[in-house]
């Protein structure tokens, strides 16, 4: 056992057909798209803490106000590389025109319209004179994404354990008996771990807090045990704006990451677009969604130091 932590892959909750609401790379564009750091930007970087909830599918929400007014529920999606926003929440708001961007969602490019926010604000952080895309979210009381262009070299801190998450600093963890250490490297604003491997054999794997269950591409699946495939489930996923696909679910029997070690881990397969998106089509790669994340009392991404800190009790 490395680092002293070792876990288990949460399959025993996942029986059945299931209907999923994965929010995979719901707003995701090219980084020259995001919006600007303005001086009014840099006065409102500062460190923050906000209680966080739970929508219906176990993917984390916090309290965002727009304009001064709510709070409204917004998930925290770090798969996402820009924050959107609800057409009912921006029609409600009467929020105006930004014009049409381009957006990848979890099926292919799509254009979509935007609309412009004055302030966005989590706890004491805020950001001034945004364009935010506009996307219909479907089956969900999410009334926005909290993307990673929240971060800009900070600390992204995910506490399940005491139910809240906190935008720091980036600072230097170091790993002990309970806390491990990844070292990552950055994919369109993204962190992309690189200190993974299945039965010795090293992948990528993405952190992806927008996702319920964790994600496999076809070139990973190849590298399973065909013995493996005769015990798949059919699983239909539907994204928060309504679009679906169809995976396999299969039970990974063996999962490091960093010094994490996870046994009967339970992985859709799926042939999606981010993937080509990421640069990662054709290597082996896994979203790390919040059915495995859940199993950690803290995980926390520093952007600044490119690290990913695992944490159990």
């Amino acid at each position: 056992m490395d680092e002293g932590l070792t876990r288990r892959g949460a399959a025993s909750a996942l029986g059945g057909a299931l209907l999923m609401g994965g929010g995979l790379a719901q707003a995701q564009t090219p980084p020259a798209a995001a919006p600007a750091i303005t001086p009014d930007d840099q006065a409102t970087l500062e460190p923050t803490q906000v209680a966080s909830g739970k929508d219906a599918f176990a993917r984390i929400t916090v309290p965002v106000t727009i304009n001064g007014l709510g709070p409204f529920d917004f998930m925290v999606d770090t798969g996402a590389n820009r924050s959107c926003i609800s057409t009912t929440l921006a029609a409600r708001l009467a929020l105006p025109d930004g014009g049409k961007v381009v957006v990848n969602t979890i099926v292919g490019r799509r254009t979509r319209q935007s609309v412009l926010v004055d302030r966005l604000q989590v706890g004491s952080r805020a950001q001034r004179r945004v364009k935010v895309p506009v996307l219909p979210f479907v089956g969900t009381n999410i009334e926005g994404l909290l993307a990673v262009d929240w971060l800009r070299g900070q600390r992204l801190v995910l506490n399940m354990a005491e139910k809240h998450v906190a935008i720091t600093s980036s600072r230097r963890d170091v790993s002990t008996q309970k806390r491990v250490v990844v070292p990552a490297r950055k994919r369109i604003g993204q962190l992309t771990i690189v200190d993974a491997d299945m039965g010795a054999k090293p992948i990528s794997c993405m952190i992806d807090s927008g996702a319920q269950l964790s994600i496999g591409n076809p070139t990973l699946r190849k590298m399973l045990d065909p013995r493996i495939e005769g015990k798949l489930e059919k699983v239909t996923m539907v994204s928060v704006t309504g679009e679906t696909f169809v995976g396999d679910m299969l039970y990974l029997p063996f999962l490091r990451v960093g010094g994490v070690q996870m046994g009967n881990v339970p992985v859709v397969f799926a042939d999606l677009s981010v993937f080509g998106l990421w640069g990662l089509a054709d290597k082996p790669a896994l979203v790390l969604g919040m059915d495995l994340m859940a199993e950690f009392t803290v995980v926390s991404l520093d952007f600044g130091r490119s690290t990913v800190t695992f944490e159990i009790a």
